[in-house]
């Protein structure tokens, strides 16, 4: 399949999940995750109708985006999903347009002290509490949110997860429909606050995440492996 016609199928999967769960296909909004593929096969996935773009590393992501760029016809918003460290913050925010993985109030604080302009973050949640995994507790994701939205240059726009691995599907459902139930909390509790996306899911449990709510899914395999 090329990627256009990955691309098709998973807009499709993704319109029945929706339909699924009671919600139209345009409420979830899909973010491509490019880590370790060319520029060449991200910019035929723009030409494709892909208009946003995730990647994992901002030194990866330095040496892409430019070619990216030049050679695509067609503008990419571009999300930055993997763990970043305070001191490659600057180069991120020159690089992307959306952080999706603040995952302490440091780095909000880091972010904030440097942006030029309002740049749009997700605070990452973490069910798994291991090394090798980086994010908010759950049951610190409230003040953390009271906190950071009063810092300038940043919108908190929306909480982000990556399911633990190892769970079976209902222990995966559990981990997104926890996070909603959190965010949902959240905005009861907070009516000025604005409204907060959901960006859970990917390849390989997305239609679940879409059923529990997702807004945001995160695809890569299922659009770029060959």
């Amino acid at each position: 399949m090329t990627v256009e016609q990955r691309l098709a199928d998973v807009r499709g999967r993704m319109a029945e999940a929706a339909t699924r769960s009671g919600r139209t296909p345009d409420s979830v909004h899909l973010v491509g995750v490019s880590k370790g593929h060319a520029p060449e096969v991200i910019v035929e996935a723009i030409e494709a109708g892909l208009r946003d773009i995730g990647e994992n590393r901002v030194q990866e992501a330095a040496a892409k985006i430019p070619a990216i760029r030049a050679a695509a016809s067609n503008p990419a918003n571009w999300h930055l999903v993997g763990h970043l460290q305070t001191n490659k913050a600057r180069a991120a925010l020159e690089l992307f347009d959306t952080i999706q993985s603040v995952d302490s109030v440091r780095l909000a604080e880091r972010v904030s002290s440097i942006a030029t302009r309002t740049v749009p973050i997700f605070l990452e949640v973490q069910f798994a509490r291991t090394p090798d995994r980086f994010g908010f507790d759950p049951d610190a994701v409230d003040a953390a949110v009271e906190e950071i939205q009063r810092m300038p240059n940043i919108e908190v726009s929306g909480l982000m997860t990556v399911a633990p691995l190892g769970l079976d599907e209902e222990g995966t459902r559990r981990v997104f429909r926890t996070l909603r139930e959190r965010r949902d909390r959240l905005q009861e509790a907070n009516p000025d606050l604005a409204s907060l996306d959901l960006s859970m899911g990917m390849t390989d449990d997305y239609p679940i995440a879409i059923e529990e709510g997702a807004t945001v899914i995160r695809i890569g395999r299922a659009i770029f492996a060959g």
